[in-house]
């Protein structure tokens, strides 16, 4: 089974009237009352969670266990087709502080500093008086883990980080802790819970897992080692895999972030961990994770917080396990590109609700300032995404989005994909491959949603694909996303690495 989004025709402007109404009525119905809709909001975001992990998704392995999850789908909201615009950890946390696309706010690879002059949206919240705090996984500046603009109260780390006995910047001080990053992330986000007292508050919880290599608590693992791992129909090395798609496509397998090296050697090598294996241990580390967002979850509800705040989780981007010969993310590919959401609201959002229409990680900023019923300010930068709010609350708005863009730009330090730029449609995907003499694609997600099929030269598509393609890169011209993001390399290249032992 595949959720397909919810098709709009073309709108009208009687009908964008009316969506707008909608919109603007809901608004000034904010505004009329002595509080806004939610007094809090907790905004939960895990790295490298692939949008069909979840215990009661239909394409997920059956034996994995997210009871958690799966509650704040039953009791709360499941955004079905939720993606993200840049699949790559620092882009894509930018774009979700921002409301911004990678080409507007400039944070490009998980190595660039965030340009001087950036907004987040919890400035704003700040200068309305309301409290701030972001605990855990930061990653955009690399190793650098002082606080950050925005936050009243901060506690991260470097880079990466470590699963096991991590170490907090918490307000500047650094801290050593004993056992597991996730478990770490959540009591330091309760502590944080239990302090703020009668204060609105907004807090950002960022957690490490389910980011590569995996590595579940010791409490789980081996725990779906005696469960038979699904293998993608993709990740056969087979003419009718590979007859269709771009060269690079099948030549990734076998370098940096293919099944067949492993940045080290062949998958099923030793002491590099086989398929099977690494698959377990994925679904072990999103177990872990799932654990600390219910103890989250579990004190909103005992201490009353829940009836005033809205609880948001979603996935950084998405991750390959063996599809098309990949692990990892970076490609335009769906198992890359789709991430889980999921909102809980008890006594605003109805029990239960799908929403199909398209959502993006570009939303998240407009969805928590509407929510929280704070403008942004004159003179800040516009943001790119829509209000996600009316969507959870049953509203139906005209005029919702038929596609998205989607932008990758090579990185020196792994440069097996190539730079990507692809338009996305409820039913099409185009994708165009710059700098590399290849053919760029197109799929027809409703008859192939594994994506086999490369259509881009069979001719009866040809007008679909010249069509989708000058509406990426008109569009991209328009915002401004047509500047190559180049930056010097530094150390040893990927592929400079033999010649120098």
């Amino acid at each position: 089974m595949r959720f397909i989004a919810t098709r709009f025709p073309t709108p009208t402007r009687l009908g964008q009237a009316l969506g707008l109404a909608v919109v603007a009525l809901l608004l000034l119905g904010h505004a009329a009352n002595a509080e806004p809709m939610f007094r809090n909001v907790v905004l939960i975001l895990s790295d490298d969670h692939r949008y069909d992990f979840l215990g009661f998704h239909p394409d997920g392995p059956e034996f994995l266990e997210t009871p958690n999850l799966d509650r704040m789908a039953s009791q709360g909201a499941y955004l079905a087709n939720t993606f993200v615009t840049t699949s790559l950890c620092s882009p894509s946390r930018a774009t979700i502080l921002t409301g911004q696309y990678m080409h507007r706010h400039k944070v490009v690879d998980n190595q660039r500093a965030v340009p001087q002059g950036t907004r987040f949206f919890p400035e704003y919240l700040q200068a309305s008086g309301i409290k701030t705090a972001y605990v855990g996984k930061w990653h955009m500046g690399h190793d650098d883990d002082s606080p950050r603009k925005g936050f009243d109260h901060w506690a991260s780390f470097k880079g990466q980080g470590t699963y096991f006995n991590p170490q907090f910047n918490i307000n500047g001080k650094r801290q050593k802790f004993e056992g597991y990053n996730a478990d770490v992330t959540a009591n330091l986000a309760l502590d944080y819970l239990k302090s703020v007292g009668e204060k609105r508050f907004f807090l950002q919880v960022g957690f490490k897992a389910v980011h590569y290599p995996f590595q579940p608590a010791k409490r789980h693992h081996g725990r779906y080692d005696k469960f038979d791992v699904p293998r993608p129909q993709t990740m056969s090395l087979t003419e009718r895999n590979y007859e269709t798609q771009p060269n690079w496509v099948r030549e990734r397998r076998y370098g940096i972030h293919g099944i067949d090296h492993m940045e080290t050697g062949p998958l099923d090598a030793d002491p590099v961990p086989s398929l099977p294996a690494l698959y377990r241990r994925f679904a072990e580390t999103v177990h872990g994770l799932d654990e600390n967002v219910g103890r989250i979850l579990d004190y909103l509800d005992e201490s009353g917080l829940a009836k005033d705040t809205l609880v948001l989780y979603l996935g950084d981007n998405g991750f390959a396990l063996g599809e098309h010969g990949f692990y990892d993310k970076r490609d335009a590919f769906e198992e890359s590109i789709r991430i889980p959401m999921l909102a809980y609201a008890p006594g605003h959002i109805q029990p239960g609700t799908t929403v199909t229409q398209m959502a993006l990680n570009l939303d998240v900023a407009q969805t928590i300032l509407q929510g929280m019923d704070v403008a942004q300010p004159n003179g800040t930068p516009k943001m790119s995404g829509r209000s996600l709010l009316p969507l959870l609350l049953g509203q139906e708005i005209a005029g919702w989005r038929e596609h998205f863009l989607y932008e990758y730009h090579w990185e020196w330090n792994f440069p097996a994909t190539p730079t990507t730029l692809a338009i996305r449609t409820d039913r099409y995907k185009y994708v165009y491959y710059h700098g590399i003499w290849d053919k760029n694609g197109l799929y027809d997600l409703d008859s192939d949603p594994h994506e086999r099929h490369n259509l881009i030269r069979v001719p009866a598509f040809a007008e679909r694909a010249s069509k989708m393609k000058n509406q990426l890169f008109a569009e991209l011209a328009e915002a401004g996303g047509l500047i190559m993001p180049i930056r010097p390399p530094r150390g040893i290249q990927f592929y400079d690495r033999k010649l120098r032992r």
